[in-house]
């Protein structure tokens, strides 16, 4: 199942007809739960422990984070409520500039994963702590090339690292966390230079703020914003960091 949780087009659909795509996404999401029982639910996290390699806290330039999992109106959500984090884009990463077309990423054939940009103050927030809360709320490692209803190479799980640092810090996570069974199926987040990351398209950005009551996000993703904050309530802002408001 493919690019199953937006609408046919960003604008002008009529009430009716956006009535009748919530229906079916909700009877479409039924049966895929019954279908995949064994799915952890969004509701329920893993709380994973702090990664023992880390960067620390320290006053510096923004950094940069790009990170996949899954649709990216969750993720980007999630990260909107980080403190520190200055800018959470929805966008593309892992394929060339010519294909970052949401209709064409969504043919599972481009080599992108739909992902985010988090620009972070280093001295708030740390990569660590980026990676902590990704492997916590935001998604599922353990999902190979799916998330929940979503499937297709896509929606997997990578970090796409900017510099050696980052490198080392996520491949150092995941074999800690590998290492201490933290999750009970095996870790299938892929670690993977960043070649580049192509902003999606507007209708995308803060889908999960100005959408809170779309079903797919009720679903799916609100639960991951309330997870947050009650997971990590030192990291938590009430009022998201929005595209739209740092435009």
């Amino acid at each position: 199942m493919s690019s199953n949780h937006t609408p046919s087009t960003g604008e002008g659909m009529s009430r009716r007809g956006l009535y009748r795509v919530a229906a079916v996404l909700v009877v479409i999401l039924a049966v895929l739960a019954l279908w995949r029982p064994t799915l952890r639910a969004a509701e329920d996290p893993v709380m994973v422990p702090a990664p023992v390699v880390d960067q620390p806290l320290a006053a510096g330039a923004t950094q940069t984070a790009v990170l996949a999992g899954g649709c990216f109106w969750g993720v980007q959500g999630v990260f909107q409520h980080v403190k520190g984090v200055s800018r959470v884009l929805s966008g593309y990463a892992g394929g060339e500039k010519s294909t970052a077309v949401y209709e064409m990423v969504g043919t599972g054939q481009t080599g992108h994963a739909e992902s985010v940009e988090i620009k972070f103050d280093p001295a708030q927030v740390s990569y660590g702590q980026i990676l902590r809360i990704f492997f916590s709320v935001a998604h599922d490692p353990t999902e190979l090339n799916y998330q929940g209803p979503d499937e297709g190479t896509q929606y997997r799980s990578a970090i796409f690292y900017a510099d050696d640092t980052q490198r080392k810090i996520a491949e150092a996570y995941i074999a800690q966390l590998g290492k201490a069974g933290t999750f009970s199926s095996p870790i299938v987040t892929r670690v993977d230079p960043l070649k580049g990351f192509y902003a999606a398209e507007g209708y995308h950005q803060d889908f999960l703020v100005g959408h809170p009551t779309y079903p797919y996000i009720v679903i799916n993703d609100l639960p991951k914003v309330e997870n947050l904050k009650r997971l990590f309530p030192g990291s938590w802002r009430d009022q998201p960091v929005t595209v739209a408001a740092t435009q």
